[in-house]
């Protein structure tokens, strides 16, 4: 491909659909001397180079999957909770079943993306996968089972929601009780496992979304910024306020509160 009578402006346009132009095309830039030229091709090649990695990355994270598939074990599912740390507002999770060979650019635990990403990929994940779906445990259930209880229901009940059933289930942390398919808990498996970071994003995203319209009704304490997290913002609410019906009064920071406040009543 000759490109030597096209000005760097018009090779700039070309070098947006690299795939389009082929391979002789980048050739090409990499003979020419021109200053902006050999610029254009630097940052393809740092893109190419940036994708390899991703690629091979991706591969890594569906390690689990592929192992359990070569053994017989299809459709595996992957499910995660999120909101086992904050001080109000419901435990989210969320199962998904990815399809063989899935490409997800950026896939990752939840908390190592932004929440832009996130809602990126939550729409990515839920077109791409072959179910998913989202279960929760309400602050009464965190308060009667704790915490921990509280979020493997949830995760079970994400799992037993999902319209197609995995023959093989891995989860992020710890064995799910009395659920009665298979399973892998995985330490740190949203970002070890590819169906368990899809997990994680969607029950991330879905408990934002609940966080958000909680802020609707109880505007005073910034749910919508926060996400019921002690922050410091959180917790001045809490000292000039007292706790609203969404705190988990099993928490220290909010017990402390009621107790401050005397809104035990209220709160529950």
């Amino acid at each position: 491909m000759e490109i030597t009578g096209l000005s760097v402006a018009e090779i700039k346009e070309l070098a947006k659909r690299p795939a389009e132009a082929g391979e002789e095309f980048i050739l090409a830039l990499a003979r020419d001397q021109r200053i902006g030229v050999r610029e254009i091709y630097r940052k393809l090649k740092k893109a190419e180079s940036a994708a390899v990695a991703e690629a091979q990355r991706l591969a890594k994270l569906f390690v689990y999957e592929d192992d359990l598939r070569a053994k017989g074990y299809n459709p595996v599912a992957g499910v995660d909770e999120a909101g086992r740390g904050p001080l109000a507002g419901p435990v989210v999770a969320a199962a998904v079943i990815l399809p063989e060979g899935a490409y997800l650019p950026d896939l990752n635990d939840s908390k190592k993306l932004t929440p832009k990403k996130r809602e990126l990929l939550a729409g990515q994940i839920k077109e791409l996968a072959l179910a998913w779906a989202v279960g929760i445990s309400t602050v009464e259930e965190i308060y009667r089972q704790n915490i921990h209880y509280a979020g493997l229901a949830a995760m079970r009940r994400a799992v037993m929601k999902l319209k197609v059933k995995p023959a093989y289930v891995l989860v992020d942390g710890f064995r799910i009780e009395k659920l009665e398919i298979p399973q892998i808990p995985i330490t740190g498996g949203d970002g070890l496992s590819a169906s368990i970071a899809a997990g994680s994003i969607l029950a991330k995203v879905e408990r934002d979304h609940i966080m958000d319209s909680y802020h609707e009704s109880y505007p005073e304490y910034g749910f919508n910024r926060h996400k019921g997290y002690a922050t410091p913002e959180h917790l001045n609410a809490l000292a000039r306020l007292g706790p609203c019906p969404i705190h988990r009064a099993g928490f220290r920071s909010v017990a402390d509160s009621i107790s401050i406040n005397g809104w035990y009543i209220r709160a529950r």
